[in-house]
């Protein structure tokens, strides 16, 4: 499994996230949009929009979510 994480550090959403994601054991590239202008063409190319944070997972995209969706998204194969 690839995963890739788009967050904006001071992001209260992406913080949770990434907590979220370590607590489930979730291996993933962590890619800060704020300070790199290619990972944020990359999120918004990749979602259709400029909020985080942006999970993908082997080519399947979670946009501006919220960690009670995650569950439902990770079971989908």
């Amino acid at each position: 499994m690839s995963a890739v994480l788009y967050v904006k550090e001071g992001c209260p959403w992406c913080d949770e996230a990434e907590s979220e994601l370590h607590k489930l054991g979730i291996k993933y590239e962590r890619r800060e949009v704020r300070s790199n202008p290619a990972y944020f063409k990359e999120m918004k190319e990749l979602s259709g929009q400029s909020k985080a944070p942006v999970l993908d997972i082997d080519g399947r995209i979670l946009a501006d979510f919220g960690i009670e969706e995650l569950p439902a998204f990770l079971k989908v194969k």
